[in-house]
């Protein structure tokens, strides 16, 4: 299994290390080089991958620096490389990267962008959904519609209960308030608001999550169509 560390960054941003057993270290979504470069020095790590969910700034502005430092390769949605530059693997959905011995699957989530990557690492039941599926939330549709965002969430949601999402946001308390306020009877939904209280007065992240208990709690994975979907996604937009 790979070992997860949460690096944060900017107000609210999530990257993610991930240490192979076999000695591969990749980052997600670096967004400021600074966290990736204090975690690697302090425990004397190498960089050999960089991998980007998505295009935007937050996301992908330390590629550059830490390519230069570390030689590491980027990975990234092919139908974003141009926007992101410099890709040296370019993936597009149902393909599969090696992470030293352990296999990330690409999963196409269309909606927040049109090329988003989520990435799964099945034999360490962990998913990286970057802007797409956060904890009681989604993403906001800037470049495609609720319709790819509801089909993006049902691949999300085929996958096995005990998948641990980690997102890229510390969106959490904000998403739980507008869950409740569509879902006011749902105690799977109280108990889980209780817990995100007591990790964040602890300054702690809130994921990751599993997807058994977003199916529970997030308002959106209760959306039975596009057109459901759709209506929440505007009803949130002006929460």
């Amino acid at each position: 299994m790979i070992k997860i560390e949460i690096l944060p960054m900017f107000e609210d941003n999530y990257s993610f290390l991930l240490q192979s057993p076999c000695g591969v270290n990749a980052i997600i979504d670096p967004g400021d080089p600074t966290p990736t470069i204090n975690f690697l020095n302090k425990n004397g790590l190498k960089l050999d991958f960089i991998i980007n969910t998505h295009h935007h700034w937050d996301h992908v502005d330390g590629n550059a620096a830490l390519k230069a430092k570390y030689g590491a390769q980027i990975v990234a949605p092919e139908k974003e490389a141009v926007q992101i530059g410099d890709v040296d693997i370019k993936l597009k959905d149902g393909d599969i990267f090696m992470l030293g011995e352990e296999a990330m699957l690409a999963i196409e989530t269309a909606g927040h962008t049109m090329g988003a990557l989520c990435y799964y690492f099945a034999d360490s039941s962990a998913l990286f959904t970057g802007d797409t599926v956060f904890s009681m939330g989604c993403g906001r549709l800037f470049e495609g519609t609720a319709e790819d965002m509801f089909k993006s969430f049902a691949k999300i949601m085929a996958l096995p209960d005990d998948t641990m999402i980690y997102c890229a946001h510390e969106y959490t308390r904000g998403n739980a308030g507008f869950c409740l306020s569509q879902d006011r009877d749902n105690e799977d939904l109280r108990a889980r608001i209780a817990q995100v209280k007591d990790l964040r007065v602890q300054n702690k992240p809130t994921i990751p999550v599993s997807l058994a208990i977003e199916k529970k709690t997030n308002i959106f994975m209760k959306a039975k169509s596009a057109e459901e979907f759709s209506a929440l996604r505007i009803k949130k937009d002006t929460f």
